[in-house]
């Protein structure tokens, strides 16, 4: 028999269905997880309505317990179904799994940590895999490539605005300080000024005087062209930095637990190890 049809033992099996999307089995794995991710989150929601906690708590409280189980249980397979476990727990699902699970345990020696399962919420991210969103993983990265390579024209545009709501701050504070607007100080006053600039507009502090209220024109027409800036600089370095897309699958690699290979791929792309049929 050769190693391409040799039987897979029962890691690879399980690994195959948690791990990946691609398949029929891995696909509804994926599918009921959601479920119960959202089933629990259902919980902790209606367990946060007095009136319902009060009638049915002890029924609230057993199914977050088999849920929480249920997730145990998932969480230990997906250690032990690859070969290097630490792997897995550092990466970011690894954490967001274990995130979801330890409040509910932690609920009965602390208190006040049980709403905390809503976190089960970050579990959804899972959702890609399923909808297959990753095969626009190189889209993802081609952003990513941006973002670094803008860091020092948005550090500088960055730096620019703070020192812009800094002298627009004492501007105002100089304006309106004589009057009961709200300009009591210049960190007020800068408080202020950033909020205005960024067009979020709390309405806590307003200007009374005609100057004050002609220098925040200017400055709210001033915020709607800075929003655009950054968005400018991350769009332009995106043009420059465009890749053709490469279709990737969900295949998971049992060694490195590295993810999104090519399809058809036959090994690993970090690591080098054989995926898919072993």
């Amino acid at each position: 028999m050769s190693k391409s049809n040799k039987p897979k033992n029962w890691r690879e099996e399980v690994h195959e269905i948690i791990y990946e999307a691609d398949t029929p089995a891995g696909k509804l794995f994926d599918v009921i997880l959601l479920i119960v991710i959202l089933i629990s989150i259902l919980l902790v929601m209606l367990e946060s309505v007095e009136s319902i906690e009060t009638k049915y708590a002890t029924f609230l409280n057993f199914s977050e317990w088999v849920i929480t189980i249920l997730f145990s249980i998932e969480y230990i397979l997906r250690i032990i179904t690859v070969k290097k476990p630490r792997t897995y727990i550092l990466s970011f699902y690894g954490i967001i799994d274990l995130l979801s699970t330890i409040p509910k345990y932690l609920s009965l020696f602390i208190l006040g940590t049980h709403s905390l399962v809503a976190l089960r919420a970050l579990r959804l991210l899972r959702v890609f895999r399923i909808l297959k969103l990753t095969r626009f993983i190189g889209e993802s990265a081609n952003f990513g490539i941006a973002l670094k390579r803008s860091r020092a024209k948005i550090a500088v545009f960055l730096s620019f605005v703070i020192v812009l709501c800094i002298i627009l701050g004492t501007v105002m504070y100089l304006v309106e300080s004589n009057q009961e607007s709200g300009f009591s100080s210049i960190p007020r006053s800068v408080y202020w000024a950033i909020v205005t600039l960024t067009t979020v507009g709390y309405g806590d502090i307003a200007p009374i005087t005609a100057l004050g209220q002609f220098i925040a024109s200017l400055i709210m027409i001033l915020g709607y062209g800075i929003i655009a800036v950054p968005t400018g600089i991350v769009t332009s370095e995106m043009t420059k930095t465009q890749e053709k897309l490469i279709p990737h699958n969900t295949q998971t690699c049992s060694n490195c637990n590295e993810a999104y290979h090519q399809d058809n791929a036959e090994f690993c792309h970090k690591c080098g190890h054989k995926i898919g049929n072993e």
